[in-house]
């Protein structure tokens, strides 16, 4: 990954949000196995501060930062990702990709065929797939088998009443609700465990609620119930499986910040094995096929 042996690979960050304030820059910062070359935001004064809080340099022209790095990290809204991954992958950059990986199937697929047309490794961060202990329990069930339901509720309360969050200025988030902000990591779960999707049927609730049925390569089925309006005493994030075990409860997780180090830990090993991640550019592409299946199929009232 890195230009001679030894080297620690250079990895540079695409955003300035709280997203990557909070969780990739500190990350990259504290990762002791890569160097953190730097960051690129849309607004530079943004970048200069992240950067200057990070321990690393801004730069205001995104080439010129592909070109100091064996790697990039993007945490941009999914539109603004997907063409910069593109670009990226064409300058020969491994990517770590944010969920989504985009919000429509052509831009999704071109991400995709981008990384696969240059070689370079491709990671999507799914947090569940790489936090502990969720990803432990994620491969624990899917080596287990004999699963026939699965049952999720992700009630995000981003928007409920007297929500303080900075995620809730984001304006993607606004508009695509939780199918598309929770949705992917509840799909990073189930498809492991259960199967790729081959059928679905979703409507809508109040406000960008979701239901999605789900029928899976498995023949198991599942019901996922999405939103980020919901009331702060009603919020929740859990995941039941059964089968013939009986019941297994996806456990609490916390410490995104160590998360997204697994992640890149993920990146730098399929980078110099060539061996494909699990949940790789493929992955995101084939998340969002189902997200806009289900958004399609419960379009707006």
């Amino acid at each position: 990954m890195a230009d001679h042996p030894g080297a620690k690979p250079r990895i540079g960050l695409l955003g300035t949000g709280p997203w990557a304030a909070r969780t990739h820059a500190p990350a990259l910062a504290a990762h002791e196995g890569v160097t953190f070359a730097g960051v690129w935001g849309r607004r530079p004064e943004a970048a200069r501060e992240l950067a200057a809080a990070s321990g690393t340099r801004a730069y205001e022209d995104v080439d010129a930062l592909l070109d100091a790095c064996d790697a990039v990290a993007l945490a941009l809204p999914p539109d603004v990702q997907a063409p910069l991954a593109v670009r990226a992958a064409r300058a020969g950059r491994h990517v770590l990709l944010d969920k989504p990986v985009a919000t429509t199937v052509p831009a999704a697929r071109e991400v995709a065929g981008a990384v696969e047309a240059a070689g370079v490794a491709s990671v999507v961060f799914c947090t569940l797939r790489f936090a502990e202990p969720t990803a432990r329990w994620i491969d624990a069930q899917a080596r287990a088998g004999g699963w026939f339901l699965g049952e999720a509720h992700w009630l995000g309360s981003l928007y409920g009443p007297g929500s303080a969050s900075p995620y809730a200025a984001s304006p993607w988030r606004r508009t695509k609700g939780g199918l598309w902000d929770v949705g992917p990591h509840v799909l990073s779960v189930l498809l492991p465990v259960l199967g790729d999707v081959t059928g679905l049927t979703a409507v809508r609730g109040p406000g960008d609620l979701h239901h999605l049925v789900l029928r899976h390569a498995s023949g198991a089925s599942s019901t996922a119930t999405l939103t980020l309006g919901a009331p702060p005493e009603a919020a929740e994030a859990s995941l039941t499986l059964h089968g013939t075990r009986g019941r297994a409860e996806l456990p609490g997780w916390n410490g995104a910040v160590d998360a997204f180090g697994a992640a890149v830990d993920a990146l730098v090993t399929s980078a110099r094995t060539g061996v494909p991640h699990a949940c790789d550019a493929r992955f995101g592409l084939r998340l969002t096929e189902i997200l806009a299946e289900a958004e399609n199929t419960a379009p707006a009232p």
